[in-house]
């Protein structure tokens, strides 16, 4: 953590977020953190990348080749060069020890469904998704599975950069490209059992409790573990390819002979807004249904940002029972009331920069495709119908709103403290929370976690520089 009084310590995936904004200060700075996790001192051989200074063996979500590739094109826009190629390479090499330790460990029963426990999430599932609460069931997780999913694009996109330079990196992003692939399919349908994890009835994404005896049944929690599957997405031009003509032969032969596969995920055949080829988990009207349930204010959308959790919950608690158990989960907009993790944080309700981030990048692209004639309604239920790259903005604007003064003059971050709201000696610091009230933007959780809450500089950076 960037802070020497709070939290002198590291989390692997709020590093990543970290260097995004550090990157517009110090691109070099952010890149040696990033080779850091990646190092021999801090990757297992093995490939995993340390939770956790206290407990190595957690799971964070893979969001570093993200975090390589978003820093990667910040110093090239800096330099207005062809950007730091060596970093590039020298952290992709890194990056596919940790994409093998995912394939080969966090997919126990080989289906490309992936599980990885709470994965930073602390409190947001039924019940603590780290322990097993029977014996030989397992979760399938929409989050680790949509993870994994962004890994892959991610991993192609900065093989495809490699190849500009160096052709051999052609069959990597291949390699990627049809991962990424096979991952699509299993998350729509799980062991080609009919039982899938994007629910037709709710049409959003959940959990899957599987039995000992493989039979599944979805956790229907409306959380962000059913939005994270938006985060994989790419859009390539085709000048991103003229010179690479192995990747787009293997590419396109392995889109006609895997045709349903393709269906699931491209619009390959149907250029897009500047000439533009889509590869996402969401298309079409998977991606208009979560947008509507995203976008809607009796659901994810607060004035503030993206709930962690759908206020839905909050006279609709969820309640999953089990043999003699019974786990319930109800809207949370402030701090938690488990003891998950220590209780000292939730995700249960309130807002997360990180999440946030991400989300917003997503629609970005799809913007990038779709263009301005495709339009959401938000908020959702008002008739007001505005472009994704419009919505984008109303979000990020929403977040910052958290910061800024009202029309009382008061800051929604300090809620009724009024030392912090009035004293001239207080009023002037901006604190950076660790997350946010769902309804009231108050922050909450660690005053000091200026990493990932720091993500709000960057917005800021995109909007008014």
């Amino acid at each position: 953590m960037p802070d020497k009084w709070e939290y002198p310590w590291y989390a692997a995936w709020d590093l990543a977020f970290h260097t995004i904004p550090y990157a517009r200060i110090d691109p070099d700075f952010a890149k040696n953190q990033l080779l850091l996790l990646l190092s021999d001192g801090y990757l297992h051989p093995n490939g995993q990348i340390p939770a956790y200074e206290w407990s190595f063996g957690e799971v964070n979500p893979p969001v570093h080749a993200w975090a390589v590739l978003t820093v990667f094109r910040i110093d090239r826009r800096m330099n207005n060069d062809k950007g730091d190629l060596a970093f590039l390479r020298r952290a992709f090499h890194r990056l596919m020890i940790n994409f093998t330790w995912w394939v080969n460990r966090k997919d126990s029963s080989g289906v490309n469904v992936f599980e990885g426990g709470f994965l930073g999430l602390d409190n947001i599932g039924v019940f603590d998704r780290n322990s097993a609460v029977l014996e030989g069931a397992r979760i399938e997780q929409a989050d680790s599975t949509g993870w994994m999913a962004m890994f892959s694009l991610d991993m192609m996109r900065i093989a495809l950069d490699l190849a500009a330079e160096d052709p051999v990196y052609q069959d990597l992003a291949n390699k990627y490209f049809e991962q990424f692939l096979y991952i699509a399919g299993a998350l729509n349908n799980v062991r080609n059992d009919n039982v899938s994890l994007w629910d037709d009835e709710d049409n959003f994404y959940y959990d899957m409790f599987r039995m000992p005896d493989l039979s599944g049944r979805l956790m229907k929690v409306r959380s962000i573990v059913g939005l994270i599957p938006l985060f994989a997405i790419e859009t390539l031009r085709d000048k991103a390819f003229e010179n690479l003509p192995e990747f787009r032969a293997r590419l396109e032969y392995f889109l006609k002979e895997r045709p349903k596969l393709a269906a699931l995920v491209s619009r390959w055949q149907e250029p897009g807004a500047g000439e533009r080829h889509l590869l996402a988990l969401l298309r079409g009207f998977r991606l208009r249904k979560i947008c509507e349930r995203m976008l809607d204010p009796n659901e994810f959308l607060s004035e503030f940002g993206i709930r962690a959790l759908s206020k839905y919950h909050e006279k609709n608690p969820y309640e999953f029972k089990l043999e003699d158990k019974k786990f319930k989960v109800s809207y949370l907009p402030g701090e938690s009331d488990t003891d998950f993790f220590g209780g000292n944080s939730n995700w249960r309700g309130p807002i997360w920069f990180p999440i946030n981030y991400l989300i917003m990048e997503s629609l970005l692209k799809f913007s990038y495709y779709y263009g301005d004639e495709y339009e959401v309604e938000f908020p959702y239920g008002t008739g007001k119908f505005i472009s994704l790259k419009e919505a984008v903005r109303h979000l990020s604007e929403r977040q910052m709103k958290i910061f800024q003064k009202d029309k009382d003059v008061n800051r929604p971050v300090y809620g009724k403290n009024e030392k912090l709201q009035k004293d001239p000696h207080f009023n002037q610091y901006i604190l950076f929370y660790e997350y946010f009230h769902g309804d009231t933007g108050e922050g909450l959780g660690a005053s000091h976690q200026t990493g990932w809450t720091g993500l709000v500089a960057d917005l800021i950076y995109k909007y008014y520089n």
